[in-house]
This record gives C-alpha cells, sequence and structure tokens, in this order.
C-alpha cells in the first residue's frame, strides 16, 4: 500500500481482554502495510485477562476517523459493557468507518453499541443467549460478514475473519501470501474445539463454569438488562 491509499486500522483496548482477540488480527493486517493503532480510555497500559500489559497509541478522544474497527472479546467485556466513552467510540467510528468487525464475545459489545439489532452474527458459543438478549440474529458460523459489520466466533476465529478483512482490503493473493507467511494450517491434538465436537463433560463442564452461567438473572434476564433498570 502507498502512502496515499493507507488503511487505518483502530483495535479497541479494555481491561481483561483475552490476548489472541487483539494479536491474531493485529499480526495479520498489520502485515498489509496498513497502520494499526490501539485505543483506550487513556494512554494507561491495559492488561489482558492473563496479565500480558499493552500500550495503547490514542485515547477514544484522540483518535481520528477509522477506516476499520476491531473490537475483541474477553472476561473484561462484561466491565466494558458500562464503559460509556468506549461504546460511545464504537458507535461513532461505526457510522463511517469501511467495516467494524469483532471478535469473540466483542460482538457484545457492538449490540451494546447498537450495531446488532436485528442483524445476524456470532460470538463464542457460550455468550449466543447473550448474543440474543441483545437483540442480533444468532448464527452459528466461524465468521459471518453482514457488511459493514464482521463478526467472528471465539478467540481463535479472529485469525480466519482477519484474514478475510485482509482480502477485502489488498484482495485474495495478499491475504493468501499472509496465511503462508504465518504458517497457518492448523492441526489441532483434539478434535474439541466446538461444542458439536467436544465430549460431553467437557462441554457440560465449561457451560457450568461459564461466566454466563453465573451471571444469569431470574425471568431470563442478563445483568446488563438487570442493573440497567
Amino acid at each position: 500500500m502507498s502512502d496515499e491509499t493507507e488503511i487505518l486500522i483502530g483495535f479497541v483496548l479494555f481491561s481483561g481482554l483475552t490476548g489472541l482477540d487483539l494479536i491474531g488480527p493485529h499480526e495479520i493486517l498489520a502485515r498489509l502495510g496498513a497502520k494499526c493503532v490501539l485505543v483506550a480510555n487513556n494512554l494507561e497500559p491495559v492488561s489482558t485477562s492473563h496479565g500480558l500489559r499493552v500500550l495503547p497509541d490514542l485515547t477514544f478522544s484522540t483518535c481520528p476517523q477509522l477506516n476499520v474497527l476491531v473490537v475483541p472479546g474477553g472476561p473484561g467485556q462484561e466491565q466494558a459493557m458500562y464503559n460509556e466513552e468506549l461504546i460511545s467510540f464504537v458507535a461513532r467510528q461505526s457510522a463511517k468507518s469501511r467495516w467494524t468487525a469483532s471478535v469473540c464475545t466483542g460482538a457484545l459489545l457492538l449490540a451494546r453499541a447498537g450495531l446488532l439489532m436485528q442483524r445476524h452474527a456470532t460470538t463464542h458459543w457460550l455468550a449466543m443467549d447473550e448474543l440474543h438478549r441483545l437483540g442480533a440474529i444468532p448464527t452459528n458460523k466461524r465468521v459471518v460478514w453482514e457488511d459493514p459489520v464482521v463478526t467472528a466466533a471465539g478467540v481463535s476465529a479472529g485469525i480466519d475473519m482477519a484474514l478475510q478483512l485482509a482480502s477485502a482490503l489488498a484482495g485474495q493473493q495478499a491475504a493468501q501470501r499472509i496465511q503462508l507467511a504465518i504458517e497457518y494450517d492448523p492441526e489441532p491434538p483434539f478434535d474439541a474445539g466446538s461444542p458439536d465436537k467436544a465430549p460431553k463433560e467437557v462441554v457440560d463442564h465449561l457451560r457450568s463454569t461459564s461466566r454466563f452461567a453465573r451471571d444469569k438473572k431470574c425471568n431470563g434476564e442478563s445483568r446488563l438488562e438487570h442493573e440497567s433498570r
């Protein structure tokens, strides 16, 4: 890409995000030659859910208009739902960005910003009910592309989503070169990457210990709906 056609891609940061939700798409999209910036409430280091510390480049108030916005998920998404500056930033940027994308439970932040009402979208399989409660149409796919919004399923699906974005931005061969460069040709040791394939006891354990199971309230309300009253 030349300077005249430089693409500006922004990644939202919040405390408790999942590291791979951010780093996977960033690694791919940065390889396009695009300018990638990390954006947060302030310029203090942001810790991921497992203690990786990330330095923001810009704040929500100083970030210029982006061509592409990427919103990760993670345990910190719950508190980020109440971060009005973050939610307003997502809504404002998405009004003019070419694409707005999410990884995992970042889709719930898009929904909170009003971007997924009656729109097909995906998220982590444990968060599908919450996505529905927030007005989206949950879709059991690895990546859901409903222009101009792109959503990816849990964590590792962000790499697939970013490769699709790379193809849309720079062409299929450019995306293929990146895929080959990072040797993205997964051969997982277990066929347990989805609830349809994993052993029942594994699925049941994750369902019972999930933060979404813990957060369920009576009358089928999500915690956000309950506390906003």
